[in-house]
């Protein structure tokens, strides 16, 4: 149940247009409850059940998860395999409440490492989510920052050998169009689980002027209070963008 006297202190004037959250924990919480590594895992899943449906109910535009990164295929295969099914159980669950809740589906990261199975439930979730208009919900998979913009250069470069582009005429605009997040706009927000101070390798580029909330909290354990209690703080803070706190009064 959401503290309402918590949800009533937030702004709906001043929400983040888009939140990204790096789930961790799912590893120790288990190891604190004397449980294998997989069932964090699992536990984790349905708190990635709350945070989309309170996600939805306070409207905002965008929500992304890191939910595999490009370096976890370096974990046990044991754990990849769990990890791989969990995927398939999420996306198979999930594609009717995205519908009926009016959730976009989208994903972000080399989509082709993963198994065709999955492969193929990514494809139909984002056709039959295509035409929502409601929150885009992004899935970070096989996702790394640094190769995100390796692969947007790789492109640009391309263009530019080809004579579709020239160099004189590359600038940011046009860089983040290559991006695999465009047409999002950036994170206003990356909260962080389980008391880690930092940012492993998430949406680098993007991330230039975003507001960072780290939790203690493990993933397994964060809650609806939470995550009010991260975008209470985020509306609390003066975000500058490189000006002075006079020129943010004036405008």
């Amino acid at each position: 149940m959401v503290n309402t006297a918590l949800q009533e202190k937030i702004d709906p004037n001043r929400l983040p247009r888009h939140v990204a959250i790096i789930m961790d924990g799912n590893g120790r919480w288990a190891q604190n409850h004397s449980l294998p590594r997989v069932e964090g895992h699992w536990a984790g899943v349905k708190v990635v059940d709350r945070i989309v449906t309170l996600s939805r109910k306070l409207k905002l535009e965008a929500l992304t998860l890191y939910s595999f990164s490009d370096e976890n295929w370096n974990r046990p295969p044991a754990e990849i395999n769990t990890l791989m099914k969990i995927l398939s159980f999420y996306l198979k669950k999930e594609l009717r409440r995205m519908k009926e809740e009016n959730i976009c589906f989208n994903t972000i990261g080399h989509i082709e490492d993963l198994p065709e199975t999955i492969q193929k439930l990514i494809h139909d979730s984002i056709e039959d989510t295509r035409d929502n208009t409601g929150m885009v919900l992004t899935l970070a998979l096989s996702y790394g920052g640094r190769q995100e913009i390796i692969d947007a250069v790789k492109k640009i470069a391309g263009q530019v050998r080809s004579g579709q582009l020239r160099p004189e005429e590359i600038d940011s605009p046009l860089f983040e169009s290559f991006l695999s997040t465009h047409p999002l706009p950036d994170p206003d927000l990356i909260i962080r689980t389980s008391g880690e101070r930092r940012i492993s390798n998430f949406l680098l580029y993007q991330s230039a002027y975003t507001e960072l909330f780290y939790s203690n909290v493990l993933w397994p354990d964060f809650s609806d209070e939470d995550f009010l209690n991260a975008i209470i703080d985020f509306q609390g803070r003066e975000r500058r963008f490189g000006m002075t706190q006079e020129q943010i009064v004036k405008a």
